[in-house]
């Protein structure tokens, strides 16, 4: 029972802050739900080439996260991280980003590789998700699905 504030009984004011109350806990609820949704995604490590036109290799890299976020994934690439503040020409440093990266593909569910020309690293990369038993898929470089035998 809503009382004004001369202590009258107010049915039509209890009413309506009864409805902003609902409609807020409401919203609320449903905000907490998308979030716990966007939480429990998987997360998908995406491995492409980042040597030779770094900043064409970075711009398909943005485009293959993307492309995970569309398929409701949350996407792991250590290329576009780990050189933000590694030094890749600096082999110790890219040493470290190359451990980094690895330590992030093991707590990916799925591996996706993207393109046909494979870098060192990305090898390395393929090889530790085998060992590791995650699913590996290969896309070419317009996302389409390529199946290797």
């Amino acid at each position: 029972m809503y009382l004004n504030d001369e202590g009258y009984n107010d049915p039509t004011a209890g009413q309506a802050i009864g409805n902003i109350i609902g409609k807020y806990k409401k919203e609320q609820r449903d905000k907490r739900a998308k979030q716990n949704a966007l939480k429990s995604r998987k997360k998908v490590y995406i491995v492409s080439k980042y040597a030779g036109d770094t900043a064409a290799n970075i711009k398909a890299a943005r485009r293959y996260c993307r492309f995970a976020v569309a398929q409701k994934y949350i996407p792991i690439a250590s290329h576009l991280l780990f050189p933000q503040f590694l030094n890749d020409t600096k082999y110790e440093e890219r040493e470290i980003g190359l451990m980094y990266g690895l330590a992030l593909l093991a707590q990916c569910q799925q591996v996706w590789v993207f393109g046909a020309d494979f870098s060192e690293g990305m090898k390395a990369e393929i090889e530790e998700a085998r060992k590791l038993g995650k699913r590996v898929r290969f896309f070419n470089e317009q996302m389409g699905e390529v199946v290797c035998r």
